[in-house]
């Protein structure tokens, strides 16, 4: 009886589960329950798959999932934002570093031609900076050469005018670089925003006459939905115009304050002139 029931036990292919003899019936047991295991595993494939992204999450959300909506004409009046930001900040750094004492250099250097001292009012003017410096530098040597030159001096202090006045202009120009930038952006940003809604709105007129043709779908919220895609351009378009209007307004009136100093140091640049031009001819008849 023993070793007949030995020999049953180690007959191969029939051993039970857990012994040590190869070609056990484990394996039946293994080839049922890969399925469920495949099973699962494309199961989680298509719930990551069907998981947003966080590039889709981060374009579909916020200021990019908007201009993505608003169409076309968002990227262009989004290139006159950029444009306009970079314009706002330089004229603001570089009208910045303008803001100088000008009354102080003024009497300075009315003092100075007070007091015959031509060359150092013209010293004291080139190490300032700003546009009154500027075109009290270029008058002064104007006139500080003219008069080496022995220049006839009825017609002296009329060549010292022209010279300022010529100078001013390249004054202006350079104080308003860039400010056509602003009044561009601050008109086409807005027009560009209108013609992207009227865009917008024949798109979903078209959709809503196409849904009403199909007989599928709730036409109102179709119109509702394009209407508020369409009006984004509008919106995006006054927000980039309003600001730029506003900037441009200021930089003129920041500018046209920098013309009016500029005017009156020429003014009195050239009484001060015409007075020294007095004096020393008064003193050279007494002579």
């Amino acid at each position: 009886m023993t070793p007949l029931f030995a020999q049953v036990i180690n007959t191969p292919g029939t051993n039970a589960p857990g012994t040590n003899t190869p070609g056990t019936n484990a394996a039946p047991a293994d080839s049922a329950s890969g399925e469920p295991l495949a099973e699962g595993a494309e199961t989680g494939a298509e719930a990551v798959a069907a998981e947003p992204t966080a590039l889709s999450e981060f374009l579909d959300s916020g200021a990019i999932g908007l201009l993505i909506d608003g169409g076309f004409f968002m990227w262009p009046i989004l290139i006159m934002a950029i444009v306009a930001l970079a314009v706002i900040i330089e004229r603001w750094r570089s009208l910045k570093m303008l803001d100088t004492d000008n009354e102080a250099l003024r009497q300075a250097v009315l003092e100075d031609l007070t007091n015959d001292r031509i060359e150092q009012a013209l010293e004291r003017c080139d190490r300032e900076r700003g546009p009154v410096a500027a075109i009290l530098a270029n008058g002064l040597r104007k006139y500080l050469v003219l008069n080496r030159l022995n220049y006839d001096p009825a017609r002296l202090e009329e060549q010292v005018v022209k010279s300022m006045e010529s100078y001013g202009v390249h004054i202006v120009a350079a104080l308003e670089r860039h400010l056509p930038v602003l009044a561009i952006v601050s008109s086409v940003a807005p027009m560009l925003g209108f013609l992207g809604t009227v865009q917008g709105m024949i798109v979903a007129f078209r959709n809503i006459v196409a849904m009403d043709e199909s007989g599928g779908g709730n036409i109102i919220q179709a119109a509702a939905s394009g209407i508020e895609v369409a009006l984004l351009t509008t919106c995006f378009g006054l927000i980039v115009g309003i600001p730029a209007f506003m900037a441009f307004n200021y930089f003129s009136s920041v500018i046209n304050n920098f013309v009016l100093d500029v005017e009156e140091s020429a003014a009195e640049l050239m009484e001060a002139v015409t007075l020294q031009m007095t004096l020393n001819n008064s003193d050279k008849s007494d002579s």
